[in-house]
């Protein structure tokens, strides 16, 4: 083995200390950063790839960026080891992860892998028994390093021929961060935006989301993704979902991820949302998608028009329809604790 590893960086505070914690004895490391459409570490515009580039470059580490992409997503469809408490596969995500970092090891000239784990802080995935799961599927066995927990564990290969001294590597478990944190005062480190972890998938609305994609939409790619964090979203039939954007910004994003031939709906004459749509309509449908819309007007009017239009072709039309009840919302609206085949009739 040789003294160079790499590091899962996510930048949050756990992973920081890691990276920090194997500098300090002198291990040359380079930081993995993975990231998802579901990554929500830190709102707005920033998160958690720009988070992770400014710990590395203030740690003076070389960072490589991999996108979690459609095998990831597959993955997601149907983990092996099962859900958290939304539709988050901690343990195969980590596995997933972990898998592509052994490849990078003899690409990378590195020889081990550290993570920032802490035995038993998180409910799912840093159990003792699942840690070594995680690591036999991997086929890391003997080869991932846990500095804050390294003495809860049998010394790594690293430390057994003496690269890694296993005296300077702590023993944090449980879910307290009172030590992470003092530590981080000592190393002056004051910015660490993810201490609880920033995936959506295990936001319950976004878990009933993708649930329903994967139940309806076997095509699915990842503007289709993109779009289960914008707006409310509305399952018409098997073959019809609606996203009606919440706000400007939310209509401004639906706008940009409409592609050539995608259908979306807009108010025309009355301050109101605009929509896409997943799958084919037909005119009952348009009323329903109109009177949605009609539905989030801050105007109050009779009747309303809506423009229906397809995004880079010469259809456009627009229909008259009336506002909707809150109960004919319910009816459709995607949400958490709805069941799918629920939402699949009519």
């Amino acid at each position: 083995m040789n003294r160079k590893a790499i590091a899962l960086l996510s930048g949050g505070l756990d992973s920081t200390l890691a990276v920090r914690l194997m500098i300090d004895q002198g291990i040359d490391v380079a930081v993995i950063h993975f990231t998802s459409v579901f990554c929500n570490c830190t709102p707005k515009k920033a998160g958690c790839r720009l988070q992770a580039r400014k710990i590395a470059e203030e740690l003076d580490v070389a960072i490589h960026v991999i996108h979690k992409g459609m095998d990831y997503i597959r993955m997601v469809e149907r983990p092996p080891h099962g859900y958290g408490s939304g539709m988050n596969p901690c343990i195969d995500c980590r596995i997933y992860m972990l898998r592509k970092v052994k490849e990078l090891l003899p690409q990378m000239g590195a020889s081990f892998v550290i993570t920032g784990e802490v035995l038993g802080q998180r409910p799912m995935s840093q159990h003792r028994n699942t840690l070594r799961l995680i690591e036999r599927e991997s086929q890391l066995e003997g080869l991932i390093l846990r500095p804050l927990s390294a003495q809860h564990f049998d010394p790594t290969i690293a430390e057994q021929e003496g690269i890694v001294d296993r005296q300077r590597l702590l023993d944090i478990s449980g879910r307290s961060r009172k030590v992470q944190i003092d530590l981080a005062k000592q190393f002056g480190i004051r910015d660490y935006p993810c201490p609880a972890g920033g995936c959506l998938l295990t936001d319950r609305e976004i878990a009933a989301r993708l649930r329903d994609l994967f139940a309806y939409v076997p095509d699915y790619d990842m503007t289709d993704l993109q779009l289960l964090k914008i707006g409310r979203h509305f399952r018409l039939n098997p073959v019809l979902k609606v996203i009606v954007g919440r706000n400007r910004e939310d209509n401004e994003k639906i706008r940009m991820f409409a592609k050539a031939g995608s259908m979306i709906f807009m108010p025309s004459g009355f301050r109101g949302p605009t929509a896409i749509i997943r799958g084919t309509t037909d005119k009952d449908s348009d009323m329903v998608i109109g009177g949605i819309i009609a539905r989030y007007s801050q105007d109050r009017l009779t009747m309303y028009t809506i423009q229906k239009q397809i995004i880079k072709g010469e259809d456009e039309n627009f229909f008259v329809t009336e506002r909707f009840t809150v109960e004919h919302l319910e009816n459709f609206l995607i949400r958490s604790g709805k069941k799918i085949s629920e939402r699949a009739q009519g």
